[in-house]
């Protein structure tokens, strides 16, 4: 004979006295013994008798984040969120880590913007969390400019002179830039050149106009000055910043050592990729190619919160070029 079912309905029951707790310790146990999969297990077990605690609940999503179950650790830490913990935000910084890993890039500069607003980020973490949000927003916008990005037709252009694209804001100039990679530029060739050899256009803008000379092979000499260097070159037969040997050494260095961590490769890629092009035509002179892929994968990481011993002069070199990507006025 069954014996009667007890309070059905009325939420989780404790079956016998004390199994929660007993389940939760060896489960805490288990993960802090680096043995995740049977850790979660025994965490899953617990939660259907009662509700877990702070400690528990936090123990189980870095436990989960260790075992690379991520749309899980989302929901722990959203559950832990919602009763106020006391480490509030290193549990967001946790859940900001795993959002990345699910490459849910908007979601994150919204939190992190939510964050600034209601001012709950810590002033000596200020900085790290504005790259971090700047980082997000960047790699968001990168995935929906390949559904939305325009196509010029026709004759639209209207005609390009240097005097007009010096007078225009940063911004302005990469719309316009963005307009002449759908047309035939060799019409525009000497303006273009006396655009890039002009000192006061940013180095960004410049590698832009480069590469779009770069791509339609024209044919000219052309001087580029930038980070106190001069380098005189034909666009007809210059490589593209992503062929240039230093790029393809650091980026195979950083894809070897990052094989398993593909949301930090990631990362790591879209900042290689865009520093390519500000220091177009030149590369990361001055250091090593394993100096340049660790300072990388160091930055990368400290930005998915983990705490790393970082080469203070490559962090600094590579903060610099990310600046000067930046073109918010």
């Amino acid at each position: 004979m069954k014996e009667n079912k007890k309070n059905k309905g009325q939420g989780k029951v404790i079956i016998f006295p004390g199994m929660m707790d007993r389940l939760l310790n060896e489960a805490k146990y288990l993960a802090e013994n680096n043995q995740y999969k049977e850790a979660n297990e025994l965490f899953e077990q617990a939660l259907l008798l009662g509700e877990g605690d702070e400690v528990s609940l936090s123990i189980f999503a870095y436990s989960l984040y260790e075992e690379k179950n991520f749309e899980r650790a989302k929901q722990v830490c959203e559950e832990l969120l919602a009763i106020g913990p006391n480490m509030y935000f290193e549990v967001m910084e946790l859940y900001l880590t795993i959002c990345m890993q699910l490459r849910q890039f908007k979601q994150v500069e919204k939190i992190i913007e939510s964050l600034f607003d209601e001012q709950l980020i810590p002033e000596h973490e200020a900085e790290k969390f504005e790259r971090l949000k700047n980082l997000n927003a960047h790699i968001a916008e990168n995935q929906e400019s390949h559904f939305q990005a325009p196509i010029i037709e026709g004759d639209e252009l209207e005609e390009f002179t240097a005097a007009e694209f010096l007078e225009m804001s940063a911004q302005q100039q990469m719309m316009r830039i963005h307009e002449l990679t759908e047309k035939n530029i060799r019409p525009y060739s000497e303006e273009l050149k006396a655009v890039i050899e002009n000192e006061s256009i940013q180095p960004f803008i410049k590698s832009l106009l480069l590469i779009l000379l770069v791509e339609q092979e024209v044919n000219l000499d052309v001087t580029v000055s930038k980070f106190g260097q001069s380098k005189a070159l034909n666009p007809v037969d210059f490589p593209l910043p992503t062929e240039l040997p230093r790029y393809k050494e650091i980026s195979e260095k950083i894809a070897e050592q990052l094989a398993q961590e593909p949301s930090t490769l990631e990362f790591a890629m879209h900042l290689i990729d865009k520093h390519a092009i500000v220091l177009y035509p030149y590369e990361w002179s001055g250091y090593a190619t394993e100096e340049v892929a660790s300072g990388y994968i160091d930055y990368v990481k400290t930005m998915f919160g983990e705490e790393r011993e970082m080469n203070d002069e490559i962090v600094t070199f590579l903060q610099n070029i990310e600046k000067m990507s930046d073109l918010q006025e």
